[in-house]
């Protein structure tokens, strides 16, 4: 693979991986990755553009297994920012039905597009010559009309159904995520359960305290509108600890001559550490 098109999937999946890690709402989050993965499909179509294939093995080879790679992310998440928008508000049984009728959905083009789903799922190579060559399309060979609105420079007839595929992978393993947190909820608010393990804060008060301000400050809790008493009662009830007159102890950290964020410090410290050590196990 072309060096810079290595770097610019690696870039991709990395800005989508960080969009999940922080963004939460699902429709926000499929905006968002929208943006980029369209952003960075037009980026591989300038590179392509300005180079040429050297042999027709080459060009195959980036329509079945490259260019995908970029399509697909955009099908998905278009694909469940519909999913999302559409979906209705009910109980677990309307969700759960819901779900389950996109699920049969995916089932139908599975169904419509068998032949050529067997053909590329085995690794079959032979009519590659005609699906992932440009110009070299077959009408016989249920060409998607999708085919014909294309940049015929930047497209084969088949590449958009692999996209496909793949995305299609994606988002059947959403949606059985998906009705699997639903019976999971379901489940947990039937049985009440709680945690099996009593966590207990075994570092100082002074550094629970520095953190509480932090994260208070932060405004990490109910969107900031959590007052800084009911943290701390909501700490205490927690792990169980009388953090006594917590303002006065802040005044302590606050008035320290070095170091006043001691215990956040030492946090960042070792977190980066972990972070570096490519060996640590997560």
């Amino acid at each position: 693979m072309n060096p810079k098109i290595t770097i610019l999937l690696t870039e991709l999946t990395e800005q989508l991986n960080f969009i999940d890690l922080e963004i939460d709402n699902p429709i926000k989050k499929c905006e968002k990755a929208i943006e980029i993965s369209i952003k960075s499909k037009e980026n591989l179509r300038v590179l392509i553009q300005k180079s040429n294939f050297k042999t027709l093995e080459e060009e195959i080879h980036f329509f079945k297994e490259i260019k995908p790679q970029f399509t697909s992310k955009i099908i998905y998440y278009n694909t469940i920012f519909n999913i999302e928008m559409k979906k209705p508000n009910g109980g677990i049984r309307v969700l759960k039905k819901y779900y389950n009728n996109e699920l049969i959905k995916l089932k139908a083009f599975f169904d419509n597009e068998l032949e050529f789903y067997k053909y590329y799922r085995t690794g079959n190579i032979y009519l590659d010559y005609k699906y992932f060559l440009r110009g070299k399309f077959d009408i016989k060979l249920s060409v998607n009309s999708y085919y014909f609105e294309t940049d015929k420079t930047f497209s084969t007839s088949h590449d958009y159904k692999v996209a496909k595929i793949l995305a299609n992978d994606l988002i059947q393993l959403y949606l059985e995520n998906q009705l699997l947190m639903i019976d999971n909820k379901d489940t947990s608010e039937k049985s009440q359960r709680k945690p099996n393990i009593k966590m207990t804060w075994t570092g100082s008060k002074v550094a629970l305290i520095e953190l509480m301000y932090a994260l208070h400050t932060e405004g990490v809790f109910n969107n900031g509108a959590a007052d800084l008493k009911d943290i701390t009662e909501y700490f205490e009830h927690v792990f169980e600890i009388d953090l006594g007159q917590y303002r006065r102890a802040f005044l302590e950290i606050r008035a320290r001559k070095t170091d006043k964020t001691k215990f956040i410090t030492a946090l960042n410290e070792v977190l980066l550490k972990r972070m570096e050590n490519s060996d640590e196990v997560i």
